[in-house]
């Protein structure tokens, strides 16, 4: 099972998205969740969780207070599946300092996300120009 986390809210969204989704095998299951939240998963014998970034993005536009914190809570929900689980990120820490405050809570959260994930996970990579690092 596919978990897409993006919204279209946007031509140029709407268009990565549709992109995206002519690229997914016809065999995978696709489920549209941007919050995550009590989503149907099934009982999936793999989930590919894409991504933190837009899923984060999407709760602070709804809450940007508790938004790190309900992103924790839904994947904590969604590690806890007995299914291997892949959770794809972004790492938004290694560039420039955005310029206003809420792109710098923005980033610490994702960065602090991220790190909670990677806790809970067996093994996790780092990719980088398409070559995988394991970490951990």
């Amino acid at each position: 099972m596919y978990v897409a986390t993006a919204t279209a809210s946007d031509d140029e969204m709407a268009e990565r998205i549709a992109h995206h989704r002519a690229r997914r095998p016809a065999t995978w299951r696709t489920l549209e969740a941007p919050f995550l939240g009590l989503a149907d998963y099934g009982d999936p014998k793999t989930l590919i969780v894409e991504d933190l970034t837009l899923l984060l993005s999407n709760l602070f536009e709804r809450d940007s207070a508790n938004a790190e914190a309900l992103a924790s809570e839904a994947l904590d929900v969604v590690c806890a599946l007995a299914a291997n689980v892949v959770v794809v990120s972004n790492e938004v820490g290694m560039g420039i300092v955005p310029a206003n405050p809420l792109g710098r809570a923005f980033r610490d959260a994702l960065g602090r996300l991220n790190q909670h994930v990677a806790a809970t996970c067996d093994e996790v990579y780092l990719t980088v120009a398409g070559l995988p690092l394991r970490l951990k």
